[in-house]
């Protein structure tokens, strides 16, 4: 059960993260944020990545071997770079409307799934 908590945890901590570093891209685009000061852009990209750390670092703590979780160091790692390209996919596709996947986004997620593999042989 701490594996699938600690894949939650990290898929919602990469929603934040993917909002936290382009979302003000977006509100920029709507024409909602087109005047703030780049001191204001940060802060708000800091202010939703401290909810991404809210939940990356129990994520971390409670997925990795050492503390318990069912996770080694890299196990976690690799785990939250696929979530982070996943997430980011499909947020960048909703929000900015990139054209969707092509046939090279689904060979790229599939050395993914294989990445993933490869870390967690024996």
């Amino acid at each position: 059960m701490t594996g699938v908590q600690t894949v939650l945890l990290l898929i919602l901590s990469n929603v934040f993260m993917t909002i936290a570093w382009y979302g003000h891209l977006k509100l920029q685009q709507t024409g909602f944020s087109s005047n703030w000061p780049l001191f204001a852009v940060i802060l708000f990209s800091w202010t939703l990545a401290f909810f991404e750390y809210c939940c990356q670092v129990p994520a971390n703590r409670m997925g990795y071997a050492g503390n318990g979780g069912p996770f080694s160091l890299v196990q976690l790692k690799v785990i939250q770079e696929v979530i982070s390209l996943i997430v980011f996919g499909v947020l960048s596709s909703i929000f900015f409307q990139t054209g969707g996947l092509h046939w090279n986004h689904l060979a790229a997620f599939g050395c993914l799934i294989l990445a993933v593999y490869l870390v967690f042989m024996k």
